[in-house]
């Protein structure tokens, strides 16, 4: 039985993605395409054909917008930040797109795109540039604007105030979630957190859209005998992430998209596209065997009810000054002990990032993204 829902890839302009993706277009399988439009900055030309691609689905209404660098929570109110809203202002007048989303948290690095997402306190002050920044997306784009779960969290208090943080975020703009569920499987793993737990402190009823992806396990030298999940994007979907799937379907009335995603880089060997394709059909497979319409649900158009002004910028100069220092130490800290003996003597001690609570081995592995994504993605 055919569903609501739409099976879709997360299709940039990548030769390994295209490839893997290839065979899956040919027999008409994908049903949208997620598009990070900001990740072209490295490309001096996108071909007339790869256009084409982007228009026949945004055509079809099955054409979704994913950004990666604009950093929502930075303190300071960027010239880069512009540039990211000018550019997408032109996207839309070339494309339709169904809704935009964004990833939670803000940028490490001093180069725009450079730098890993990581996440922030939890305070008016974060709540409100996040709002002010997400309103702008929405004047800009004029459609559903959403946010994605963060994988990675300090501390497990973290990991179970990030819904409701969530939700107070979008409730102005009438925003959506993307429910990542591998982000919610690294969070489960690595706080030992149970699935019926932690789920619920999602408000599900503002879930539009799910990823799927893989990921990897390293190993905490600080913790020789716990292994750490995360969410590197480079490899197949586990299974345990389509038992989260299956779960999830029913608890998300609102559900539109489950989109499939993995980066080019993993998609080199022909043994990982046919992986690829296996996993896109599994998806397919548990998606249409899910009885969508038994659900009663009211539509949420998921728009603002009223246009939202946006005056000047909102910032606040000792988080970003805050941001540059923390992405300094987790940038270039020799080891773990450096970096906690610069935190533990600075401004960030006894403040609201609450870095008393965090766990010795989260921290270790936001030096290791820090320091792996610093040169770029």
């Amino acid at each position: 039985m055919k569903t609501n829902i739409h099976a879709a890839i997360a299709c940039n302009f990548d030769a390994n993605i295209l490839s893997a993706a290839l065979p899956l277009f040919e027999q008409e399988k994908i049903e949208a395409i997620e598009w990070s439009f900001d990740a072209l900055f490295k490309v001096k030309e996108i071909p007339g054909w790869f256009d084409e691609l982007l228009l026949a689905f945004s055509k079809e209404q099955r054409l979704i917008g994913h950004g990666v660098f604009f950093s929502l929570f930075s303190g300071k109110w960027l010239p880069e930040q512009i540039a990211w809203l000018q550019h997408l202002q032109e996207l839309c007048k070339q494309f339709q797109f169904d809704h935009i989303t964004e990833h939670f948290g803000f940028m490490t690095g001093t180069d725009f795109h450079t730098g890993a997402p990581l996440g922030i306190p939890y305070t008016a002050t974060t709540l409100a540039i996040g709002r002010d920044r997400l309103a702008r997306i929405q004047e800009v784009c004029k459609c559903p604007v959403g946010l994605e779960n963060l994988a990675f969290s300090y501390s497990l208090e973290e990991v179970k105030q990030h819904g409701h943080f969530l939700q107070e975020l979008l409730n102005p703009v009438n925003g959506f979630i993307i429910l990542d569920l591998h982000n919610l499987y690294c969070q489960l793993h690595n706080f030992n957190i149970p699935f019926e737990e932690l789920i619920y402190l999602y408000p599900l009823e503002l879930v539009r859209e799910i990823h799927i992806s893989g990921g990897s396990w390293e190993s905490s030298a600080i913790f020789p005998e716990k292994q750490i999940r995360r969410d590197t994007h480079d490899d197949s979907v586990p299974e345990e992430v389509f038992e989260l799937l299956e779960k999830a379907l029913p608890l998300c009335p609102q559900l539109k998209y489950v989109v499939l995603e993995q980066l080019g880089i993993g998609l080199k060997p022909i043994e990982s596209r046919d992986q690829f394709q296996k996993d896109f059909l599994k998806m397919e497979s548990v998606i249409t065997s899910f009885e969508k319409e038994s659900i009663v649900k009211e539509f949420n158009s998921f728009l603002p009810g009223n246009p939202l002004p946006t005056g000047i910028p909102i910032e606040d100069e000792i988080l970003y000054a805050q941001q540059l220092l923390l992405s300094d130490i987790l940038e270039n800290a020799s080891n773990y002990n450096e970096a906690l003996q610069r935190i533990q003597s600075s401004s960030l001690k006894q403040s609201a990032w609450n870095i008393e609570s965090w766990q010795p081995d989260m921290l270790e592995t936001a030096i290791r993204i820090a320091q792996k994504w610093k040169k770029g993605w």
